[in-house]
Formats: C-alpha cells, sequence, structure tokens
C-alpha cells in the first residue's frame, strides 16, 4: 500500500529567495522626447555655411520648442560642416534643451545613459551576484549594456545577463 502524499505543497519562489540581484537598465530611462535637429536647413541651398546667414537663421528660429527635450544635433547632407556651427546651435539650444549632443537621434540615450551610469554607486552590489536584465520596453541601447557590465566588474561576486529563469553567464570574480 502507498503513503499518502500531500499534494498542496508549498511553491518555494528560490530566486526571490537568493542572494541574486537584478540590474534593470529600465529603471533609469530618463523620461522626455527625443528629437532631431537638422542644421542642413540652416546652410545656403542645403550645403553651404554662409557664416552670417546662419548666424542670423539661428537668432529667428524658435528655440523654446525644445523645452525639456533631448536634442541631437546631424547634417543629413554631404556638407562640411565646421566644429563651431554645432556649437553655435548649441549655444542657442542650451537654455532650453535637456540634453543635446552631435549625432543621431539614438546617440542621446548613449549619452544620457553613460552619464547616469557614471554617477551611480554600485556598492550594493559588492560579493553579490548580479544579472542584468536583458528584456525592456524602453529604447536601452546596447551601448549601456557594455557600460554596465564594466561599471559592475569591480563589484559584482557574478554578473549575468537575461532573465533568472534564463540566463547567461558573463563574468565570475575570481
Amino acid at each position: 500500500m502507498k503513503p499518502e502524499t500531500n499534494i498542496e505543497e508549498e511553491i518555494i519562489n528560490r530566486v526571490a529567495n537568493s542572494a541574486l540581484q537584478v540590474f534593470d537598465l529600465e529603471d533609469y530611462y530618463p523620461e522626455g522626447e527625443r528629437v532631431a535637429i537638422d542644421i542642413s536647413q540652416w546652410l545656403w541651398e542645403g550645403f553651404v555655411l554662409r557664416e552670417k546667414d546662419f548666424r542670423e537663421a539661428l537668432k529667428n528660429y524658435d528655440w523654446q520648442q525644445y523645452e525639456g527635450k533631448f536634442v541631437a544635433l546631424h547634417c543629413s547632407t554631404d556638407a562640411i560642416v565646421p566644429a563651431w556651427a554645432y556649437m553655435l546651435v548649441t549655444v542657442f539650444l542650451q537654455p532650453f534643451a535637456k540634453k543635446i549632443t552631435q549625432g543621431r537621434a539614438e546617440d542621446i540615450n548613449v549619452l544620457v545613459y553613460q552619464e547616469l551610469l557614471d554617477g551611480l554607486d554600485y556598492s550594493d552590489y559588492t560579493g553579490k551576484p548580479v544579472i542584468i536584465k536583458g528584456c525592456s520596453r524602453k529604447p536601452v541601447p546596447q551601448e549601456a549594456y557594455v557600460v554596465a557590465a564594466q561599471k559592475l566588474m569591480p563589484f559584482a561576486k557574478s554578473i549575468m545577463f537575461g532573465e533568472a529563469c534564463s540566463s547567461v553567464p558573463l563574468y565570475k570574480k575570481k
């Protein structure tokens, strides 16, 4: 005769009870609209920078529309644009924009994450296994994962990527 078994055994969440620390880059995603400004709009025929006309166009432009936004400056044409031109646009934009960079719109997130990750205190992860969460609903740039791994390495006992149920081991302190 078989002994009776208790079917209603308690389900234990071993992940929640483990020392595993989740580092979710999505938690640090700064809210705000990302926009790109194409400076070719202020070049003669989109290609030639005439300084007097360029300065006048910038002076008369409505910069207030970029209030609180993350802005990437770029030129969509093959114009040769001197470095000072981007700097001058920045001077006009600075009082309104949250952050400015030269490059593609995607470059804004790289810059913002670099600054955010540089400013974090990672001491809470000292000697602990860490998983850098992989799936996100927000546009976390790949570069942010690379920076996060570098920042966590001096502190973490081990680093994995993905989810607790299926992670990829990346690093283990010797």
